[in-house]
């Protein structure tokens, strides 16, 4: 009884927050790949002007989803794009929270599951190919860009890249970070207990000549004018010249509570002191955790994750007595709305 009342207030909550707003559209899609090797599954969030009724959206018995029409009429105008790389076996329901409020300000939102490297998808010959992500997400672009009618038509210079965890690392590098992965390996041999390096070992990007060639090659899509990191993992492994000369705007986001795989001091905080100091900016936030920036998770979720994978309920925890994760998804929704700058949606003609 109590597991059903926590998820009605949860559901709630979700269709208070967003009453006063119209409707957002969802559709999904596959992008296949030209050699049929990396198929990619693709969801778009856009402005609408619908007035059918919402669904919820990527809810299941342990996350909380939200509202959204399903391949609803498009909005009229341009809308700025921010697309969305989830982190190590995460998903792209994880940022389903930041997709729909973005959507509801009047941003066109999309985001891929990277193959290899999902909930559902492990396989370690995909998740092998770390370079391919960074081409997954410019993949999305292109889709979005050439479907105005299905999404809505990009305004000129505002694409964003927001990433969580191994994420975040896709966004550095699709904006112009490289890799060197022979730093890497010195650099975890130092600080053998971060989780960005047994994921780096695990994923094993860098086993021959031509994939490490391939890992440190630029892998840049001049068409990303941003990007937002969430408390991402593998920035150590970044070139100092790189990120000297780093050529966008960027928000580190980073988890304040203390974790000795996942410190900000050495992940976050050490990627912000090298980027540009005028165009970057760093906030750590105190009660969050790694996972406070995933779904939010419904009354009973933990036992039902504990049940299926021992360990791994320790996604549904934030920092101890600080705020709900809700409230801590609220801030960092505004944090990067006011560093994207409201949507400047114009007319189309």
């Amino acid at each position: 009884m109590k597991t059903a009342i926590g998820t009605l207030l949860l559901l709630c909550l979700a269709t208070s927050a967003v009453a006063d707003t119209p409707p957002i559209g969802f559709h999904t899609t596959t992008l296949p790949d030209p050699q049929n090797e990396r198929p990619l599954e693709m969801v778009v969030w856009y402005p609408s002007t619908t007035t059918a009724t919402a669904q919820l959206i990527a809810d299941n018995p342990v996350f909380v989803g939200a509202l959204a029409v399903r391949d609803a009429p498009v909005a009229a105008g341009e809308h700025p794009l921010v697309v969305i790389s989830h982190g190590f076996r995460g998903n792209w329901g994880n940022q389903v929270w930041l997709a729909s409020a973005l959507a509801h300000k009047g941003y066109i939102v999309a985001a891929v599951n990277h193959p290899g490297t999902t909930s559902k998808d492990t396989n370690p010959q995909a998740a092998a190919q770390l370079w391919q992500r960074p081409a997954d997400l410019s993949r999305a672009i292109d889709a979005v860009l050439a479907q105005p009618q299905q999404f809505g038509a990009v305004a000129k210079g505002q694409i964003a890249v927001v990433g969580h965890s191994l994420g975040g690392w896709t966004a550095l590098e699709i904006a112009g970070a490289r890799f060197d992965p022979e730093r890497f390996d010195q650099d975890c041999k130092v600080h053998t207990k971060l989780a960005s390096c047994s994921v780096y070992q695990q994923i094993n990007p860098a086993s021959t000549p031509a994939a490490k060639a391939r890992l440190a090659a630029d892998l840049r899509d001049e068409r990303v004018t941003s990007i937002v990191s969430l408390d991402l993992g593998q920035s150590r492994g970044m070139t100092d010249a790189s990120l000297a000369a780093f050529p966008v705007p960027t928000l580190v986001i980073a988890a304040g509570v203390p974790s000795a795989d996942l410190p900000a001091e050495l992940e976050s905080a050490d990627l912000a002191r090298r980027l540009p100091k005028a165009s970057n900016r760093y906030v750590e936030i105190s009660d969050a955790s790694h996972f406070s920036f995933m779904a939010v998770c419904k009354p009973g979720a933990v036992a039902l994750i504990e049940e299926a994978s021992p360990g791994d309920g320790m996604i549904c925890a934030d920092g101890d007595g600080g705020r709900s994760r809700e409230l801590i998804q609220q801030q960092v929704t505004t944090l990067i709305s006011e560093f994207l700058g409201p949507p400047l949606i114009t007319t189309q003609r």
